[in-house]
């Protein structure tokens, strides 16, 4: 496969469109981000970086909070408005209609309509030249009840989740495999007795 090359940019995709909400129940905000991901899984910490001259990342330096809440096909022109309108002139939660839902032990909302929602404890502010990183834990994670079977099993797949990639956004289609299915051992084909057909028509022959 032939490639081009060019200098170094940030091509990652895809990426989530997460819509960050930030600052208290009566002044909140929310951001769409695509820079995030997850740093470690014990504790479990994740990110997201942000434009020192973004009103939200005030705010988030203030309170030392987030939440991330993860996009739907549904919440894909929200998304996109919370990343075109600054929250210093935009009430987005009302610009949205989008409904605030209170967090044990966090000031700041998350969102509702969000299937499901990170709340997060910044531990961490790093410099990286035109954003912020706030490395922050993850205290506790929010679900939408309609997403958990009876044994308790998360299935995200039904959330109709939506991606960001090289300016546009996407539904995540088909499922193409699930973790691990590359080194799965393929089951082997039982090797029975013929059919009783077969043996019968063996017999007369």
């Amino acid at each position: 496969m032939a490639k081009t090359e060019w200098r170094g940019g940030a091509m990652l995709a895809p990426l989530p469109p997460a819509m960050i909400s930030c600052g208290t129940m009566e002044e909140s905000n929310i951001i769409t981000v695509a820079w995030t991901g997850i740093l470690g899984t014990i504790p479990p910490k994740t990110y997201i970086s942000v434009r020192p001259r973004r009103h939200s990342h005030k705010m988030i330096s203030e309170t030392r909070e987030f939440i991330i809440n993860l996009t739907t096909e549904e919440l894909v022109r929200a998304a996109d408005y919370c990343g075109m309108y600054t929250g210093a002139k935009v009430d987005k939660f009302a610009a949205c209609q989008l409904e605030k839902e209170a967090v044990d032990g966090f000031m700041c909302p998350m969102i509702a309509q969000s299937p499901l929602s990170l709340a997060c404890r910044v531990t961490d502010i790093v410099p990286m030249g035109s954003h912020d990183m706030f490395c922050a834990d993850i205290v506790s994670v929010h679900v939408d009840d309609n997403l958990i079977d009876e044994g308790g099993k998360l299935h995200l797949e039904k959330a109709s989740l939506a991606a960001f990639a090289h300016g546009a956004y996407y539904g995540l289609g088909r499922q193409l495999g699930t973790f691990g299915f590359s080194a799965a051992k393929k089951k082997k084909k039982h090797r029975g007795s013929p059919k009783a057909g077969t043996a019968a028509k063996k017999r007369s022959s």
